[in-house]
C-alpha cells in the first residue's frame, strides 16, 4: 500500500525543490540592471515583472481546477516545463529582446509558476493534516528563499550574468528549473483514501476543515471576502515595501549626512539580505505558530504588526541599523501570509479542497500587488513615501479588524448570494447557531 511505504517526509523534499524554482519571479530584479544597460527603459522592465505576476495569479485558478483530473504529479511536471521553456525563449536574442522576454518570463514563465505554484501546498496538507500550517510554511519558505539564491547565483556567488551574458544565464537557469520541478514532481502524490497519520483524529467542526466548500460556494460566504480583502492589503503592504525598500531609504539616508553611494548599498543590504531571509524565515515560523494559536488568531497578530511597522518605517528608514531591523520584521510579516492563508482556506472551507478554492483567495494578492505598488511609486515620484507608508498602515489595521470578524461557515452561508442583505442573512444564521 503506498500509505504504508511512502515516507510523506519526501513530500517535503519535494515541495522544497518545486517552490525554489517557482520563486524565480522575486529574482527579477537582479536581471534589470542588465537590460537598463541594453536600453530598456525602467517601465519595460517592470512590465515584465508585473505581468509575470499577473499570469501566475490567473493560471494558478486554472491549475486548481485541473488538480484532480490531471494529478498533483502531472501538473507539478507540466508546470516545470513550462517554466524552463520560458526561460529559454527568454533567452534567445541574447536575452533584451523585450517582446521574447516578455513572453517567456512574463507569460510562459508566469503560467508555469502558476501550474505548478498550488501542487506543494494541496499535497502537503493532505499528507501532513495534523501540522497544515508547518507544512504549507517550509512547502512556501522555498519560495522565499529561492528568489535570494538564484539572484546571488546570477550576480556575486555564481557572476552568471558576467561570465555567460544575460541570454545564456536565461538560458541555463530554464534548464535547471525543469530539472528541478521534474525531480521534485515524483513526490507530489495524494495519500490514498482514509488515510490519516497514527494517532490523528480529523476534525469534524465546521471551521477546522469538517466541512468542505466547492469554488462556487465560498465564494457566496462573507469569509472568503473578508479573507481576501486582508490578503490584499497585507501582502499589498509587504509588496510596496520591497519596491521602495531601495528608493525611499536611499533618500532618507542621504537626508541624514550619508552619501549617495553609502546609502545605495546600505539599502541594497536591507533588501537583498534582511529582508529576504527573514522573508523565507517567516513563512515556516509563521505556519508553526499557527497551529499552536490558530489560523485567525495568527493572522489578526501579523496583520495588526504589519501595520505598525509600516508607520515605524517612516522613522526607521533615515538609520542604518533601524532599517536594517524595520526590512527584517517587514519580511518577516509578509513570508507569514504565504503560509497562513492557503491555511486558513483550508480551515474553512476544506482541506481536500483548497487545491481548488485557494487560487481564488490568492487572486486577491495580485490585486493588492497591483494597487499598493503603483500607489507607492506614484506618492514617490511625489515626494511622499511616508505617505505611502501611512496609507499601507491603516490598510493593514483595517485587514486585522476585517479578519477578526471571521466566524466559521456553514453551509447555508453558500446559498445566499454575496450582498449586504447575504451578509446580514449569514450573520443571522451565524448568531443562532451560536445560540
Amino acid at each position: 500500500m503506498p500509505g504504508r511505504t511512502f515516507d510523506r517526509r519526501l513530500v517535503v523534499v519535494g515541495a522544497v525543490l518545486i517552490q525554489l524554482c517557482l520563486g524565480s519571479i522575486y529574482a527579477w530584479s537582479v536581471f534589470t540592471p542588465a537590460l537598463d544597460d541594453a536600453g530598456w527603459s525602467k517601465v519595460q522592465t517592470q512590465i515584465v515583472f508585473a505581468v509575470g505576476l499577473a499570469t501566475f495569479a490567473v493560471v494558478m485558478v486554472f491549475a486548481g481546477r485541473k488538480l484532480t483530473a490531471w494529478g498533483p504529479r502531472r501538473l507539478a511536471l507540466s508546470g516545470g516545463l513550462v517554466l524552463g521553456a520560458g526561460y529559454g525563449v527568454a533567452g534567445l536574442g541574447a536575452g533584451t529582446n523585450f517582446w521574447l522576454v516578455l513572453a517567456g518570463i512574463g507569460l510562459i514563465g508566469g503560467a508555469g509558476i502558476g501550474l505548478a505554484y498550488v501542487v506543494p501546498i494541496a499535497v502537503g496538507m493532505r499528507w501532513f493534516p495534523d501540522h497544515k500550517g508547518m507544512i504549507t510554511g517550509a512547502a512556501v519558505a522555498g519560495f522565499g528563499f529561492g528568489a535570494l539564491f538564484w539572484v546571488k547565483l546570477a550576480g556575486s556567488w555564481g557572476n552568471l550574468i558576467d561570465d555567460l551574458g544575460l541570454g545564456r544565464t536565461f538560458i541555463a537557469y530554464g534548464i535547471a528549473f525543469a530539472a528541478m520541478v521534474v525531480l521534485g514532481s515524483f513526490a507530489m502524490r495524494m495519500p490514498p483514501d482514509g488515510w490519516l497519520p497514527k494517532g490523528f483524529v480529523p476534525p469534524t467542526a465546521a471551521g477546522k476543515g469538517g466541512e468542505t466548500f466547492t469554488h462556487r460556494e465560498m465564494l457566496r460566504t462573507p469569509q472568503f471576502h473578508l479573507i481576501s480583502f486582508t490578503f490584499a492589503v497585507s501582502a499589498g503592504a509587504g509588496l510596496m515595501a520591497i519596491g521602495l525598500m531601495k528608493l525611499y531609504p536611499i533618500e532618507a539616508l542621504a537626508d541624514g549626512g550619508i552619501s549617495e553611494a553609502e546609502a545605495s548599498a546600505i539599502a541594497g543590504t536591507a533588501m537583498a539580505v534582511f529582508f529576504s531571509l527573514a522573508n523565507g524565515l517567516g513563512r515556516i515560523v509563521w505556519g508553526m505558530l499557527s497551529d499552536t494559536l490558530g489560523r485567525k488568531q495568527s493572522i489578526v497578530i501579523m496583520t495588526a504588526t504589519q501595520g505598525v511597522l509600516m508607520f515605524a518605517f517612516i522613522a526607521m528608514a533615515g538609520n542604518e541599523y533601524l532599517l536594517y531591523l524595520g526590512a527584517a520584521l517587514i519580511g518577516f510579516n509578509f513570508g507569514g501570509n504565504f503560509a497562513l492563508f492557503p491555511s486558513i482556506t483550508a480551515d474553512d472551507f476544506g482541506t481536500t479542497a483548497v487545491g481548488q478554492n485557494y487560487p481564488w483567495v490568492f487572486l486577491s494578492y495580485g490585486a493588492g500587488g497591483i494597487i499598493f505598488p503603483i500607489l507607492g511609486g506614484v506618492l514617490g515620484d511625489l515626494g511622499n513615501f511616508p505617505l505611502a507608508f501611512t496609507i499601507c498602515g491603516l490598510a493593514c489595521i483595517a485587514g486585522a479588524v476585517a479578519i477578526a470578524t471571521v466566524f466559521p461557515p456553514h453551509r447555508e452561508e453558500a446559498t445566499v448570494p454575496f450582498s449586504v442583505h447575504g451578509f446580514l442573512h449569514n450573520a443571522h444564521v451565524f448568531d443562532r447557531k451560536a445560540a
